[in-house]
């Protein structure tokens, strides 16, 4: 009995609070409540004194914060929806989970979406950690589905595509430097935390502007498998003036093993046969700071 009074209080907004001269009395914030109701709520639960007073309203605290996590977003009040909270604010003052409850939209029953997401990130811990995880491992959170570990993904490669797509737009490789955050912003959130090796060749026109992306090769944990003449005949279809050489390290360890070097050169050689030159060659390991660039390192 007292555990449905202490509900039906906290779902209707109703606190018990005693006055100077020690008499105790109920407060509602959704209207006046009957005086045979009142009397009967404080019978029932024995509320005597001030001390009385403090662990009712802090017992009816718990159980609204456990009735407004799980109850569905729709019926929050609007200015703690996530939804009408971006609209009112602008998305860069909401708060993480409120963007990722807005990404999957939806909860599941006795579960909202913005715990949800909070299962998520407790779960994760950063968006990077997120962001690399695959879906099949996003789906053991209790409450995630397929439709909304895509739905997750999606969002994470709309953010990969802008940034990629402003680099495409702004970018005239000029010197080595231009070279290396070409790359790093091109392809840095792509291979960071990748457990394959990839090889990328970046083709440029005459002009030193970008004309192509192409994944040569992926292999395993260690190396990945790459023939010069397949780079050279792809840079003659494309008619590229030069190229830039571009690939990961699972390890994290950026510097150049002794196979790096050697193709590296085998590279560079077969390039001046055509008259390509390469400008650089980029390895990047799992940080912004964890890379190695051949041109810098005074190696081309």
């Amino acid at each position: 009995m007292k555990e449905e009074i202490l509900r039906y209080m906290a779902e209707n907004g109703i606190y018990p609070a005693i006055s100077k001269k020690g008499k105790v009395f109920l407060i509602s914030r959704k209207g006046k409540i009957d005086s045979s109701e009142k009397e009967r709520i404080i019978r029932v639960l024995g509320i005597k004194d001030k001390k009385d007073c403090e662990e009712i309203r802090e017992r009816i605290r718990r159980i609204s914060e456990d009735i407004k996590e799980n109850k569905p977003i729709k019926e929050w009040i609007e200015d703690e929806r996530p939804r009408e909270m971006l609209l009112k604010y602008g998305a860069e003052r909401l708060p993480l989970s409120k963007l990722l409850a807005i990404i999957i939209r939806t909860g599941r029953e006795g579960v909202s979406a913005e715990e949800l997401s909070k299962r998520i990130m407790n779960r994760f811990k950063t968006l990077r950690e997120l962001d690399s995880a695959p879906i099949s491992e996003i789906c053991k959170i209790e409450g995630i589905g397929m439709a909304k570990a895509v739905q997750i993904k999606a969002a994470f490669e709309l953010g990969k595509r802008l940034i990629k797509e402003e680099v495409e737009k702004a970018s005239v490789i000029r010197s080595p430097k231009d070279a290396l955050s070409y790359v790093m912003k091109y392809y840095f959130p792509y291979l960071r935390d990748k457990k394959k090796e990839y090889f990328y060749v970046i083709f440029l026109d005459i002009k030193n502007h970008p004309i192509s992306n192409l994944e040569i090769s992926r292999g395993g944990t260690n190396r990945s498998i790459v023939e010069p003449k397949e780079i050279l005949k792809e840079a003659i279809l494309r008619s590229a003036s030069s190229i830039i050489l571009v690939h990961n390290h699972p390890s994290g360890d950026s510097n150049p093993s002794k196979q790096d070097i050697e193709l590296t050169e085998k590279i560079k050689n077969a390039c001046s046969l055509l008259d390509t030159r390469l400008l650089d060659h980029v390895i990047i390991g799992k940080n912004m700071e964890d890379y190695f660039s051949f041109s810098l390192s005074g190696l081309l």
